[in-house]
Formats: structure tokens, sequence, C-alpha cells
């Protein structure tokens, strides 16, 4: 049945399903194992080279999607594109493999079809197997029936969508290059000791004075402090009772780990509470520009709260005694992660860091007139950072809106001839 250009049909007759490609057993190829894919990111930046023993195989412009338990839940559907012209890539046996066919379908068009709220539901409601090893049955997929527009028109819709993930990649790529320079400044200040001295000159190489410390030689008037007094409050979230739902609402972001992943800034998160629900637990409301840490399961993430916000209970948040204690306490606070992980790993196969080892670590803290000058220095990055984490949430939010707008066909593209 077609209208206006549009046809229904099933989608084995229009996507090719793990196409078939050759890569001899005990070759060495390129390998993009499940790790290699970040929830709700198109992009793949990672490989590593391997002996083929077996698995999926792609080539540039295939869509790989999860087909397993919580990965594709998780967001875990990308499109691959970092491999040479003509070259054949294997990957883990739980992707499932999308690729257009020649003349009838466009494969940016199939890698949005597939993130596609409609189409990743149905994977998801075709999900059967044992507990935590459910995989989406590709049968299901392959029948199901969609509403295709014309090759051009499949064309215009994904470039529509790829203008708009390619501005939030080059965001990102701003942002990653921002972080960095703001890494290494601390670590050449604070872990090698060349902040500039009265000088202007770097203080150890200068021959600036070290002094003994339980955490190693320090500058001299530097100290080891418990994190817990250095701060001025720590925090640990709380849920509320989700059995009242006028605790949960839009008026206050309910942080949870995942808001936090591959975020400098939590600009917003997954759920919200109402006033209801802040005021059953008012005293764990974090003010703006607290230092979050992942305590619980996932150790060692640190974000900041854009927003007066709350967490759960899987958080730890570090409310410094004045501004310009944030980006240092950020940074110190994500480079002892190794630390962290270290100390929440009791015997239990969670690791788990709880408020009272996470005040008892010891941190090193300079004068500060060093750390005013650090914040100084790095203060616009971090504002530049965060105003293009907001632009990306808008961006974000313009394509989810339009997605399956265009995809349904609701929204119509003009073409030109």
């Amino acid at each position: 049945m077609e209208s206006n250009g549009w046809r229904e049909c099933k989608l084995i007759n229009v996507v090719q399903f793990n196409p078939k490609e050759s890569i001899k057993k005990g070759d060495m190829a390129k390998k993009i194992s499940m790790d290699k894919l970040e929830s709700y990111t198109r992009k793949i930046t990672g490989f590593e080279i391997a002996k083929f023993k077996g698995g999926t195989k792609f080539r540039n412009g295939d869509t790989l999607l999860a087909r397993i338990t919580p990965c594709l839940e998780n967001g875990k559907t990308a499109q691959v594109g970092i491999l040479n012209k003509n070259e054949v890539a294997f990957g883990s046996t739980e992707f499932i493999v999308l690729r257009e066919k020649l003349g009838i379908t466009d494969n940016d068009f199939i890698y949005y079809m597939s993130i596609s709220p409609e189409f990743r539901n149905l994977a998801i409601r075709s999900m059967n197997g044992s507990s935590g090893r459910q995989r989406v049955q590709k049968d299901v997929l392959e029948e199901c029936e969609i509403k295709l527009p014309l090759l051009k028109e499949q064309k215009a819709i994904a470039h529509i969508l790829s203008t708009l993930d390619e501005k939030i990649e080059v965001n990102n790529q701003i942002n990653k290059t921002l972080e960095k320079m703001a890494q290494l400044i601390f670590k050449h200040w604070f872990v090698d000791f060349e902040f500039p001295n009265e000088e202007g000159k770097p203080y150890k190489s200068s021959e600036g004075k070290m002094v003994e410390s339980e955490l190693g030689m320090i500058p001299e008037g530097w100290k080891v402090e418990e994190l817990g007094n250095l701060a001025k409050k720590v925090i640990t979230g709380k849920t509320p009772s989700t059995k009242n739902e006028k605790n949960y609402g839009n008026k206050y972001p309910f942080i949870t780990i995942p808001d936090m992943h591959n975020s400098i800034f939590v600009i917003k998160a997954e759920r919200f509470l109402s006033e209801i629900g802040n005021q059953t637990q008012i005293k764990k409301l974090l003010p703006k520009n607290s230092i979050m840490v992942s305590c619980i399961a996932t150790v060692g993430l640190v974000s900041i709260n854009a927003i007066p916000a709350h967490t759960n209970q899987q958080i730890n948040s570090v409310i410094p005694k004045n501004d310009e204690d944030l980006y240092y306490f950020y940074e110190y606070l994500n480079l002892i992660g190794d630390k962290l992980k270290t100390i929440g790993s009791t015997g239990s196969t969670t690791l788990n860091v709880n408020k009272t080892e996470f005040e008892k670590i010891k941190c090193i803290y300079p004068l500060s007139k060093i750390v005013k000058d650090f914040h100084s220095l790095i203060r616009s990055s971090f504002e530049i950072i965060k105003q293009r984490q907001i632009e990306n949430e808008i961006l974000i939010d313009l394509r989810d809106t339009l997605l399956p707008k265009l995809m349904s066909g609701e929204i119509r593209v003009p073409l030109n001839n």
C-alpha cells in the first residue's frame, strides 16, 4: 500500500540482516566489542586488532544493534564509520547488523529507524530467554511492518538528523579538548608540583621546598586532610518512596548514575522530584555546583550539578566551602578514581564506598592562593563546556522530537529536483 511515495513493507524485504561477509578464521582484523559502543551515541571511536575466531561481520555504514539485555535498553546502537574503504571488521555475537539494500534503503536512514522509539520498543518487547540474558528475536524484527519513503526522501530525512548529530559531536569534541587541557594543567600544578612560584617559574624544578607527608612529598605550606574536613558538607543521596507518586514530578532533577555518564555538568536528569518529594528529604538537596561521585557498583564517575538537585543513595556529593574549590576538587576526585575502587572493594561483588569511608579519604590541599589561581585559569574553559552541554541538550531534544515524526511521515521533508 502506497501513499505519497510511502509504502508499507516488511523489514526483511528492505534491510539486510547480518549480511554475509568473509574473514578467514585466524586472520587478524579490527574488532569492535560491545564496550566500544557508548549509550545513545551514533559514533564508534574505538576498536582492537584481534584474531578472528567468530562473531558478526560488518563494514562502514552498517548499524550495530545490541540484542542482549540490558545493552539494548541502555541505548547501545551505533553506526560503523571507523574502517577503511571495503574493509570488513568483526564484533560481538550479541550484535544484530543492519545494512541497506541498494536502490531501496539508505544506511543512515536505517540507523535512525533503529533508534526510533517505535523500533526500539518493538525490539525490547521481542526479547525472551532467561532472566538477565534475554535477547531480541531477529525474526520478529524481520517480519515487522514499517512505513518506508522513497530513497530520495530517506536520504533527506537522514541528512536533517545527521546535521543535528554532527553539531552535537562538534560540541562534544570541543568539550573533550577543553577537559583534557584542564586535566593537564591540574597534573602539572598539583601532581608534578610545577605551579608558578612567586617569580612565575615552575615551583619544583626551581628548587621549591618540599616536605614529607603521609601522601608523599608535597610543597611547603600544603596539607593533607580528610575530605570531610575540607568540604563544607558531604551528602549521600536518597530515593523518596516510589509508592507515593506525589513525590515525583518535574521540579527538581533526581540524578542517578546513568545521568552522569559522559557529563562534566549534569544539566538534566531522566527523573524529577516534585516539591512534595523535595520536602521529604530537604536536607539532601544539593546546591548548584556540588561535586557528585558515584560510589556504588559503578564507582568513580565525577560530575557537577548545574542546578539544585537530588541524587539517589549511590552517589556521595561534596559541597565545597567556597567557589574557588570547585574545579580543584572536581579534578582531584577524578584523579583518585582507582583509589575509590580500592576502597570500595570490600570482598563483595558490588563495589561500595559508604559515606564514612568517603569522608575519610585523605586529600592533598594546596595553599588557598594557588587554588584560587587555578580556578581563575580554567574557569572560562568549564563555562564553555557547560554552555556547549546546554546547547547539546537543546539539539538532542530537537532531534528526538523530530525523529519519530520524520520516520512516520507526520512531518514531510520538501524535496528539491
